[in-house]
């Protein structure tokens, strides 16, 4: 039996104001390209399907899409509820759903649903775990062992019936560790006020006994402990922490054994750092693939006059400018004076000399001197 696993699709995402919806269509033709060509049974999605609790109808009609090309290839699908989602959104319709093969998680009622599939080789499990708080499980088991997230994931998961001599699948979405050392970030995962990985932690030994854990939290692809259970990854690239990782889906192939695969993912629009000085940057034997999304750094020493306008005149896309030159780094390196040393004056007249390598002028120094009294930073009479 062939899976292949996804996870962190955040549908109807926007990146630096620049949405994604076209971006995410694109990449979901690939992965259903995929499916049909490497003749995928069962498609996993590791919780994080929208972008926010209440998704956009476009983000839904994208999953819709998805959902019904899948069914109409007869693949079965398994999804789960991320951080990201809301579970009793996600849950909506999931009885009509399950006639199709489509098993969807989102609420987490006290139980691990299981779902048993049949190949040539035997019965396999498919275990849904959705993104749980310890208090919730505390709610429905209250007298399991919930003082910590790891031992509250260890309690909700003792009610599954593993059977070892048996296959069996794990989905889940949690920030797992590996004997202490947390996974690799990618970036984009910090962008929301739900922190990841600073206190809800659990060890990769509470999934101890399920052949293969199919995971999502994390958009950087890795195993964690073993090679049989991973993050898969967010499908497209959401920071520019992201820009030189590799996109990937995960094919996992269960006969007797478990084999892992992982298939490169290529967005139409990869996300790419550009760094140098303007002439460079823009030099027409410099530009290429320019319908990329690009973060510019320019090492310019001064500030070039409506450089984005510049900029996306080659490249329409470009998300983010910034500087880093002698200035950036004298601010950056704290060789300034202590501000609360000197006067409005002097550290206005210094900032401006470190930004745009000149004095403020004098309709500047105006509002300046406005804007401060307003704050209460200088007196109506300074």
């Amino acid at each position: 039996m062939k899976f292949l696993h996804l996870a962190d699709l955040h549908l109807g995402k926007t990146v630096n104001e620049f949405r994604m919806i076209d971006d995410q269509k694109c990449i979901l033709d690939q992965i259903l390209q995929i499916v049909k060509e490497r003749k995928i049974d069962c498609v996993l999605i590791a919780g994080d399907v929208y972008d926010k609790n209440i998704p956009s109808e476009e983000a839904v009609a994208l999953l819709d899409d998805l959902i019904r090309s899948l069914a109409q290839m007869d693949v079965k699908v398994f999804m789960i509820s991320g951080n990201h989602d809301s579970d009793v959104r996600l849950d909506f319709g999931k009885e009509l759903f399950r006639e199709q093969g489509i098993y969807i998680t989102g609420v987490y009622d006290g139980t691990v649903p299981c779902v048993t599939l049949q190949d040539e080789y035997g019965p396999v499990q498919i275990w849904s775990l959705p993104f749980v708080k310890a208090s919730r499980v505390a709610h429905f088991h209250p007298d399991a062992d919930t003082s910590s997230y790891d031992a509250a994931v260890r309690s909700a998961l003792a009610d599954c019936d593993i059977d070892r001599s048996r296959r069996s699948v794990l989905l889940a979405h949690q920030f797992v560790t590996a004997s202490g050392m947390d996974p690799e970030t990618a970036g984009s995962e910090n962008s929301s006020s739900d922190q990841v990985g600073t206190i809800e932690k659990v060890d990769v030994s509470a999934f101890d006994g399920f052949s293969y854990v199919a995971l999502g939290h994390i958009h950087r692809p890795q195993r964690v402990g073993r090679d049989t259970v991973r993050y898969a990854g967010s499908p497209l690239k959401y920071s520019l922490s992201e820009a030189g990782h590799r996109k990937s889906a995960v094919l996992i192939d269960m006969t007797d054994t478990v084999s892992v695969e992982l298939i490169d993912l290529v967005p139409v629009r990869d996300m790419r750092h550009l760094k140098g000085p303007m002439e460079k940057i823009l030099d027409p034997a410099n530009i290429s693939a320019p319908q990329d999304y690009v973060y510019v750094t320019l090492t310019d020493e001064e500030v070039i006059p409506d450089a984005m306008g510049r900029i996306r005149a080659y490249y329409p896309n470009c998300m983010k400018l910034d500087y880093e030159n002698s200035h950036t780094n004298e601010i950056e390196n704290g060789s300034l004076e202590d501000v609360t040393q000197i006067s409005f004056e002097e550290q206005m007249s210094k900032f401006y000399q470190l930004a745009e390598g000149q004095q403020p002028g004098e309709e500047e120094w105006k509002i300046l001197t406005e804007a401060a009294k307003e704050a209460g930073v200088i007196d109506e009479a300074g």
